[in-house]
């Protein structure tokens, strides 16, 4: 994989069809919100190999130039061949571990993982 120049992000390729020519982007969805919307959702995409384009509707680059991010928000798009893996992606939903137990976690002695200081020696 290629490096960008300035960043340490690794670009990831756009894939190529059968005939060797790029896949044509289609429109993913468009992130309306704060800055935090934006790079969860594009992170979740490069986390999962799956690359994007970025689009500032309106005056959206202009304000991505002043406030560091587009108030207008910012369409998303994915290779063609890719679409219907971005979706399910990003509409998963979280399931939650229900044998969580908040004690262990917490540290509270009783796991066997740790070390108690009793084991450990005495330097004179």
């Amino acid at each position: 994989m290629a490096m960008n120049f300035g960043s340490n992000k690794e670009i990831i390729p756009w894939p190529d069809d059968e005939n060797g020519e790029p896949v044509p982007p289609v429109f993913l969805r468009h992130i309306h919100g704060g800055p935090l919307d934006m790079e969860l959702t594009l992170n979740v995409l490069e986390a999962y190999g799956i690359p994007h384009v970025n689009q500032y509707p309106n005056e959206g680059l202009f304000g991505k130039l002043i406030l560091g991010y587009p108030p207008g928000g910012m369409d998303v798009y994915v290779p063609g061949t890719m679409l219907e893996d971005a979706q399910n992606i990003l509409a998963a939903d979280i399931e939650y571990d229900d044998t969580y137990d908040e004690n262990d976690a917490l540290g509270d002695g009783n796991d066997t993982a740790g070390s108690t200081g009793d084991d450990m020696e005495e330097n004179d």
